[in-house]
């Protein structure tokens, strides 16, 4: 088999004409897009167009991490984590930085795809996926030849698509409209569907995705939805549906006897770009995060990869560096002497390579940044700050401190010397938010080939990568989540210390509560995770467990707009959310218990001229009176009624 081959999409992209809700939400639905030529007779008439389908399902899926608006900044996981405990809004010289969230976050405004947030993208682009999967569950038996091992794989593979889509809808959105096929003709009198309703369907979607999808070791290509990562969604699906049982078996199949472990050793190549400026001392987190390691037959802990490769026709380069270190070029953060820190080309008289920060870590321009939370109370376990862990050890140069940095203008009188915050008693850094702070600098940094073939570029960004979707580390944590809700305590414990060993952490956990999984998914899987959305389904998963969180709370799965574990969390974690500590552009940093859910955009509910879409708690236009679907099976039977 092929298994070290790469999947990154079809040698063409078939379009999707397709008249799905999504399509109906603007007024030039009907306009032709990139993604609308094709005739399905055409495109199903054989097998080659329904892989091609399913290819571009596969590259959808990545866009999330590495989609790139015009502005070239900006990427859509950045406003997962800019919502969340662990981050914020960073990017101070713009007047509609999403700091004020609580006033700013309404059905008609704070929404859209800008360079601040791209709350919208996670509307539109999730139901074009929805679509693109609907095709191929709509229109399967138009392909001729197909033995039924054969239909089931697609559809299962379908099923993963749709299923990962409206999981992330009813945690980010909440309740909202069921689209399961493709439409003869417009439709525009949807109804809402409650989420309970779309998670029971998207459960028994995945439970056969889970016996129809084979083993990744049966396929050609890396990067095809595979049963590991169909039985890692339908683990979330269980903890999102309260069965706990049921989600320790998936993980557990997965753990033992579905050929993945956790890479607790160095492997593959160890890439070293910055020897002199930034040694690395080699490390299992290190090589476990480098591009060139991630998809390979040796990485075993690798799940589900999303190719995304340097020289193919799907490259998206991540800009990773770009949007999340700091901005520490600017004129905001000076040496003692006043001077700047230089960003410049090779062939600048100016540049001196043993003081080349921005090869060394790229230029930053700090879109988000992380809370002083994350860089530091996140990492201390049983009082004490662990030192040795891997995940924020700077001293084999995995984890990165601004005072690592040296002033690097020759002219300087400070030239060579490690940065500092403060001279004496004056704060050198007059924006602290955007230019100072501590960054994973083994998850952000991948090398730039246009910067290293340009000599006279002074950018830095960060290229095209591959990237996780899911690794087995989740898998352990999910199983812990589980195990604590059924008061496993004990078991809970030991699945996130098998994460933490692995990191070689001096502190191991004797105990844990809620907070201490959803900590070590902080330490493990920042950048990787939906980091709001996975906060929100924890909420509710807690809330139907009964389980307290760690300041004795309990919660009500019906009250959560009001008051949630991911507000809780915000308010005890985040540093700058309602702490009226600092102002950006006049504005403050806030954000209310209901914006777990983000809002129905207006736009939607407008263009559904013959049907009521219901809108969320504490957002304008909410009527809890509005009529919606409670089973699933009644909305799917209403889609053909117009």
């Amino acid at each position: 088999m092929k298994t070290n081959n790469f999947y990154t999409s079809a040698l063409f992209v078939i379009g999707i004409c397709a008249l799905t809700f999504i399509s109906g939400c603007k007024k030039d639905f009907l306009k032709p897009d990139p993604l609308s030529f094709y005739e399905p007779d055409i495109t199903f008439s054989s097998r080659a167009g329904l892989e091609a389908t399913t290819a571009l399902l596969d590259r959808h899926l990545r866009t999330y991490w590495s989609h790139l608006n015009t502005r070239d900044i900006s990427v859509p996981i950045g406003t997962e984590y800019m919502l969340s405990d662990v981050a914020v809004s960073a990017k101070t010289d713009d007047g509609n930085i999403f700091a004020d969230v609580a006033t700013r976050l309404t059905p008609t405004d704070g929404m859209f795809d800008n360079d601040v947030n791209m709350i919208s993208f996670f509307w539109g682009e999730t139901y074009n996926g929805i679509k693109y999967a609907n095709t191929i569950t709509s229109l399967i038996d138009n392909v001729p030849g197909l033995d039924q091992g054969t239909k089931r794989e697609f559809l299962g593979r379908a099923y993963f698509h749709r299923s990962f889509r409206y999981l992330a809808l009813c945690f980010q959105f909440k309740d909202v409209p069921l689209v399961t096929k493709i439409l003869t003709a417009p439709k525009q009198n949807y109804k809402t569907t409650s989420r309970e309703a779309i998670l029971e369907m998207i459960t028994a979607d995945m439970e056969k995705a889970v016996a129809w999808v084979p083993e990744q070791s049966k396929m050609a290509y890396i990067g095809m939805i595979n049963k590991g990562a169909c039985r890692q969604l339908l683990t979330k699906c269980y903890l999102a549906t309260g069965q706990w049982d049921k989600a320790i078996a998936q993980a557990d199949t997965l753990i033992n006897q579905s050929g993945y472990a956790l890479m607790n050793n160095s492997f593959g190549t160890f890439d070293n770009p910055s020897p002199v400026n930034w040694p690395v001392t080699r490390n299992v987190i290190w090589d476990l995060h480098r591009p060139v390691n991630k998809a390979i037959a040796a990485n075993k802990e690798a799940i589900l990869v999303m190719p995304n490769r340097e020289g193919t026709d799907a490259t998206i380069r991540y800009k990773s560096m770009r949007n999340w270190g700091p901005m520490w070029n600017q004129a905001a953060l000076k040496s003692p002497s006043g001077k700047v820190l230089l960003s410049v080309g090779k062939t600048d008289a100016k540049y001196r390579a043993e003081n080349d920060i921005n090869g060394t870590v790229g230029r930053g321009i700090a879109m988000i940044r992380p809370t002083y939370f994350a860089q530091f109370g996140l990492w201390s376990v049983n009082g004490q700050n662990d030192a040795t862990d891997l995940r924020h050890n700077s001293a084999v140069g995995n984890w990165a401190n601004m005072e690592m940095l040296k002033y690097n203008d020759p002219t300087d009188s400070f030239y060579g010397q490690n940065l500092r915050l403060y001279n004496v008693n004056t704060l050198l850094c007059t924006d602290t938010i955007r230019s100072w702070f501590n960054w994973p600098h083994y998850k952000i940094y991948i090398e730039d080939p246009v910067f290293l073939a340009t000599p006279t570029s002074n950018r830095n960004d960060g290229g095209a990568a591959d990237w996780y979707c899911y690794r087995l580390a989740e898998t352990y944590l999910l199983r812990a989540e589980a195990q604590f809700y059924k008061g496993n305590v004990g078991a809970a414990v030991e699945d996130v210390n098998v994460v933490r060993r692995r990191a070689q952490c001096a502190q191991l956990y004797t105990t844990v509560n809620i907070g201490d999984i959803v900590n070590e998914r902080a330490r493990e899987l920042y950048m990787e995770e939906w980091r709001h959305m996975e906060l929100s389904r924890i909420s509710y998963s807690l809330a139907l467990s009964g389980k307290a969180d760690e300041w004795g709370n309990t919660y009500n799965v019906n009250t959560l707009a009001n008051n949630s574990y991911w507000y809780q969390r915000i308010q005890h974690y985040n540093d700058y959310y309602n702490k009226n500590k600092v102002s950006v552009r006049n504005r403050n940093y806030t954000i209310a218990p209901n914006n777990i859910y983000w809002p129905i955009p207006q736009t939607a509910i407008n263009s559904n001229l013959y049907g009521k879409l219901r809108q969320n708690s504490g957002y304008s236009g909410y009527d809890g009176g509005i009529e919606m679907w409670t089973k699933w099976q009644d909305a799917v039977a209403d889609e053909d009624t117009n």
